[in-house]
């Protein structure tokens, strides 16, 4: 009897805890001028990784396949050689320590601290509820008047990031919603003649799934930002078509009815949005000023690359060569203000533009070696997620999750770097995606799931 017990109460104490633990860090409110230094969910991130070498030395097992150590530790080769270039030695250490954790040692962690599909669904939920908490700040913040500035007023929803980070909410609540939408496409309960105790709670859970993604779409939209907009349109799309044909069309009328019901519903906040969203297809044509910065950082970006091609200017050297390569068309910086914070003029230090970041700084051999690890877990995750589509796996719904948030990455990665407190929940992600491509349980067809 008393190992019977014991089972149970091990099965709740899941290895995940820590990682949940840097979720929930999240939604502290960050102090105004902290957006750039180490949070309290960096250092949470530290003792996840702690948390794993214990875990591993405990069972006495090999952590990583060959093919997972592979794909995991490619990166490590650009980082290695992009930091032998760095000004100095602590700007070495600070952006290989910085990179490691991102794309490396978090990930990895958290690949390695999952045990099965159950603590995909407490991670995702965790990340959920983490977005719909910035989310309602958000919401708030703009009925109110009290969020950061945009075109005049204080009205962009930032969460409790702060004008700092002004894209740190949009990106826990597009997380958040990915995951509410894989959640939701989760297969039906398999019944072979009896029904399992456990398929009705999953059912009313792909309900409140549907529910939070389609409430998160009211943040979203607030936060004005057009990157997260597009990243998260094209990943949920890809999730939908994935998940079945039928079930896109029944579930993309739904969305999109509702949405248009939450989103019209604003009075002169649609007006702004209808604006926003119209200049998506004028950053050729007649780009604002943000857009033309943006693209003076870029042509930055590519200027250093061909200064070294293979290796790049080195870690963290962009904002040093930033001006003898941009045009004079780049501003001082971006004007911030508002949710509790005063006037000042944030420099724009990075090109935000992840892939070009890369070339810049890591040259051809951190790009390859980075995008090339991205792309196999894409490759590997989408092949297992074809498989379980024909078996009918339960499982479907943390496929979709975990792929749909690395689609977000790749996609939103043309528009963002990383940098914020909110750069830490990318490697959680990271890690969920790791776990379903290279570690996650083969498909099962309905006679095994029925049989568990």
């Amino acid at each position: 009897m008393s190992h019977a017990c014991a089972l149970p109460a091990a099965r709740r104490l899941t290895p995940v805890l820590p990682v949940i633990a840097v979720i929930a860090l999240l939604a502290l409110p960050v102090a105004p001028g902290g957006e750039s230094g180490a949070t309290p969910a960096d250092a949470a991130s530290g003792a996840v990784v702690l948390c794993c070498v214990a875990r591993l030395l405990y069972h006495r097992r090999r952590p990583l396949s060959p093919t997972a150590a592979v794909i995991l530790g490619l990166p490590v080769v650009g980082i290695a050689v992009a930091a032998t270039g760095a000004a100095g030695p602590d700007t070495a250490v600070t952006g290989f320590s910085r990179y490691l954790q991102i794309f490396v040692l978090v990930p990895a962690a958290v690949m390695l601290l999952v045990r099965d599909r159950r603590d995909v669904r407490l991670l995702a939920w965790s990340v959920v509820a983490l977005a719909v908490w910035q989310g309602a700040v958000g919401v708030h913040q703009y009925a109110t008047g009290t969020g950061a500035s945009y075109m005049g007023r204080e009205i962009r929803a930032v969460g409790t990031f702060g004008p700092g980070d002004i894209m740190g909410m949009a990106t826990v609540v597009a997380f958040g919603l990915v995951c509410a939408v894989g959640l939701a496409l989760g297969p039906a309960p398999v019944c072979r003649g009896h029904l399992p105790a456990r398929a009705e709670p999953r059912a009313w859970g792909r309900v409140w799934a549907l529910v939070c993604a389609l409430l998160l779409v009211v943040p979203l939209a607030v936060s004005f930002s057009r990157g997260a907009w597009i990243a998260t349109a094209l990943a949920c799309t890809a999730q939908l078509v994935l998940a079945g044909p039928r079930r896109a069309v029944r579930v993309g009328a739904v969305a999109t009815a509702v949405a248009v019901i939450l989103v019209g519903g604003f009075g002169v906040g649609s007006a702004l949005l209808q604006e926003r969203f119209s200049s998506i297809g004028q950053v050729a044509d007649a780009p604002d000023q943000s857009v033309s910065d943006r693209y003076a950082l870029w042509a930055a970006a590519a200027g250093m690359w061909r200064e070294r091609p293979l290796t790049g200017i080195g870690l963290k050297g962009y904002p040093e060569h930033r001006d003898g390569h941009a045009s004079l068309a780049l501003s001082s910086g971006s004007d911030t203000e508002g949710a509790g914070a005063a006037y000042r003029k944030q420099p724009l230090l990075s090109p935000h533009n992840m892939y070009l970041l890369v070339l810049g700084e890591q040259g051809l051999i951190g790009l390859l070696t980075l995008a090339g690890s991205w792309l196999a877990l894409l490759v590997l995750g989408l092949r297992r997620l074809a498989r379980a589509r024909r078996a009918r796996d339960p499982g479907l719904d943390c496929a979709l999750v975990a792929w749909g948030l690395l689609v977000w990455h790749l996609i939103n990665f043309a528009y963002a770097d990383i940098g914020g407190p909110s750069t830490v929940l990318t490697a959680v992600c990271l890690g969920l995606s790791a776990w379903w491509a290279l570690a996650g349980p083969a498909p099962t067809g309905p006679e095994e799931a029925a049989a568990r």
